[in-house]
């Protein structure tokens, strides 16, 4: 009996020993392999490849007023509440404030009356912003292209805040927006749940040329240290974006090309 144990111990041994040298060499070529290379930040990607937003399903909206500064300081009432609420520049030119984000009309339904139970909030509706298309093959551009439609929504969207003056962290602050304010309410009216600042918003998407920039487009800036993203737009086609410039200045057009932005031109992102 004692041989066969030995020869069983050594037969053990032996297997041990090949599936070692078996991981060492999977191991080896697994390491020496070429990586593929990362894409250039000038390449554009697949559209298939693109990271959607979440969608913004179902929204409560509240109030109708004739100036966006009665809007925004509701939009902060609102806030004192713990409700993530802004304020937004509707087609008939009244602005109106809208909070949170559901999966049904029922949960926002029942979310509301129970606000409104409270007296936090008075009359409500619930609403469904633009519908959003999810990451596919980029289809042409026709008429009745969901992503064309998105794309005209968003800037139609923006062109609504020229003039409105620039505030420093005012999504919904009674003087203005700042410029991850805007991108933010802009994209959140159509339906897109863009994050707050300008960094995560850059974070979010995915790099484009600025050669394949399309309306409805990010595009971002370092007007402070160099190297850190600071700024954002909405690109509007034909070379220029709508943004909130800085305080004293208003919610305007401008020029990639004009000077200041060209030097400091960072990249753009899209989200659908």
């Amino acid at each position: 009996m004692t041989p066969r144990i030995g020869n069983a111990t050594a037969q053990r041994s032996a297997d041990l020993a090949w599936r070692t040298i078996a991981w060492v060499s999977i191991l080896f070529w697994a390491c020496a392999a070429p990586q593929v290379a990362d894409r250039p930040p000038s390449q554009s990607p697949p559209t298939s490849a693109v990271k959607a937003l979440p969608n913004i399903d179902y929204t409560i909206q509240v109030g109708a007023f004739t100036t966006p500064e009665r809007a925004a300081a509701y939009a902060l009432k609102l806030q004192g509440h713990g409700l993530d609420a802004y304020y937004f520049i509707a087609e008939d030119g009244l602005s109106k404030v809208r909070f949170e984000r559901h999966p049904d009309q029922e949960t926002a339904r029942r979310r509301a009356r129970h606000l409104q139970a409270r007296g936090i909030i008075d009359n409500f509706y619930v609403v469904a912003p633009t519908a959003v298309v999810a990451p596919t093959a980029a289809p042409p551009a026709r008429i009745g292209d969901p992503r064309a439609a998105l794309r005209r929504g968003l800037v139609q969207t923006a062109y609504r805040y020229i003039g409105t003056p620039y505030r420093w962290g005012g999504e919904s602050a009674r003087t203005g927006f700042d410029c991850s304010g805007l991108t933010m309410t802009v994209y959140r009216f159509n339906g897109l749940d863009l994050p707050r600042n300008s960094r995560a918003q850059f974070d979010a998407g995915i790099p484009i040329s600025r050669a394949d920039l399309k309306k409805g487009d990010l595009v971002f800036f370092y007007t402070g240290r160099k190297g850190r993203v600071s700024h954002v737009g909405i690109y509007t086609g034909s070379g220029n974006f709508i943004h909130a410039p800085r305080r004293g200045k208003s919610i305007r057009v401008s020029a990639l090309s004009s000077d200041y932005y060209r030097k400091r031109y960072m990249g753009a992102r899209r989200y659908f």
